[in-house]
C-alpha cells in the first residue's frame, strides 16, 4: 500500500488539474507520516465512469474494501513485472523504478503541470520505492527525473527524506528492538528470519506505520543474501516478505505461493503455523539457491 499511495495521489492530483473529477481510493488505513501529501487532498462527489489502479500488480492487492472494483479496471500503471495484465488496458515498465516513474513520463507525454503538489507525490514514490534510491531499480532516469522535479518545483527533499527515513515512534523502536533480539540465520548464514506476531503488535500497540521498513531489517546481517520477514495477519494466517542482494529473484520464490513482486522485493501470503510458514519458505529458498535444506 505504502508505494501505491504516492502514484495514487499524484495521479488525482494531475487529473483534477486538467479540470477532471478525481478521488482516491484504498482498503488500508494512510500512515499519518504522509499528511505533507494527503493534507492537499479533500474528497470529491461523483460517480466515476473509469476506475485505475496505480502500482498494483494483481486484483488480490486491492483489499477488501476494493474487490468489488477489481472487475472494472480501465487502466493500470504499473511496474512490477508479475503484473497479471487484469486491466483492460496497461501501461506497464518493468525497468522502471516504480509506478511514480512511468506516471511522470505519462504527465509528461501529456504535456499536464507538474506543480509541486504533483512533484512532492512523484519524488515520495520514486524515494520510497529505491530506498531512498539506494536498490538496484534506482536507473539514471530515476535521477535523472527526480533532478528535473527538484529544479523545476523546488520541493523540500531534505524534509521528506527524513519523514519517510529517519523519523521512528517510539512504539516502532520497540518493536524493532523485538525483531532484532529474534532474528535467525539459515541456509548457511545466507538467509535471515524475523517474525511478527499478532501479540508483539499488541504488546507495542505497534501500527501500520511502525512496520515501515522492517522488511529490510534482516538484510542488515553481513553474509545475507535473503531476508525474510514472516508478519501474522490472523491467526495462522502470514504475510512473508523477502528482499535478496544481488544472486536470488525472490519473486520466483513467492511466485510458488501465489504472490510476486520484484526481483529483489516480493511477497506472498502463506496460511499454517508459524514453523510451517518458515519451513515452507526455507525449502523453497534452498531450492532456488541450490542448497540441502536439511544439511545446512
Amino acid at each position: 500500500m505504502v508505494s501505491a499511495l504516492p502514484s495514487g495521489y499524484a495521479l488525482c492530483f494531475a487529473l483534477r488539474s486538467i479540470g477532471k473529477k478525481a478521488n482516491v481510493m484504498c482498503s488500508d488505513p494512510i500512515p499519518s507520516k504522509y499528511s505533507f501529501i494527503t493534507d492537499s487532498y479533500t474528497p470529491e462527489k461523483f460517480s466515476p465512469d473509469t476506475v485505475i489502479s496505480t502500482d498494483v500488480a494483481d486484483t488480490k492487492l486491492l483489499g477488501k474494501k476494493l474487490t468489488a472494483f477489481a472487475d472494472y479496471i480501465e487502466l493500470a500503471i504499473d511496474h512490477h513485472p508479475t503484473n497479471t495484465k487484469f486491466a483492460k488496458r496497461l501501461v506497464l515498465d518493468p525497468a522502471a523504478s516504480s509506478a511514480c516513474e512511468v506516471l511522470y513520463e505519462i504527465l509528461l507525454a501529456g504535456e499536464i503541470d507538474i506543480d509541486e503538489t504533483i512533484a512532492t507525490c512523484i519524488y515520495t514514490g520514486m524515494a520510497t520505492d529505491t530506498g531512498c534510491f539506494k536498490f538496484d531499480s534506482t536507473t539514471p532516469r530515476c535521477h535523472e527525473i527526480a533532478a528535473e522535479i527538484i529544479r523545476n518545483t523546488h520541493i523540500p527533499i531534505g524534509r521528506i527524506g527524513r519523514i519517510l527515513f529517519d523519523i521512528k515512534s517510539e512504539e516502532r523502536f520497540q518493536l524493532e528492538n523485538k525483531v532484532i533480539n529474534g532474528l535467525q540465520t539459515y541456509l548457511d548464514g545466507k538467509c535471515a528470519i524475523v517474525t511478527i506476531t499478532l501479540e508483539d503488535l499488541e504488546k507495542f500497540n505497534a501500527s501500520a506505520e511502525d512496520m515501515e521498513g522492517v522488511a529490510n531489517i534482516p538484510m542488515q546481517v553481513k553474509g545475507v543474501e535473503v531476508g525474510v520477514t514472516i508478519k501474522e495477519k490472523e491467526p495462522k494466517k502470514y504475510k512473508v516478505s523477502l528482499r535478496s542482494a544481488e544472486k536470488i529473484d525472490v519473486s520466483l520464490v513467492c511466485r510458488k505461493f501465489g504472490g510476486g513482486g520484484h526481483v529483489r522485493a516480493s511477497g506472498c501470503v502463506i496460511e499454517g503455523d508459524l514453523d510451517q510458514v518458515r519451513m515452507k519458505i526455507l525449502a523453497a529458498l534452498a531450492a532456488e539457491m541450490g542448497i540441502d535444506l536439511w544439511l545446512a
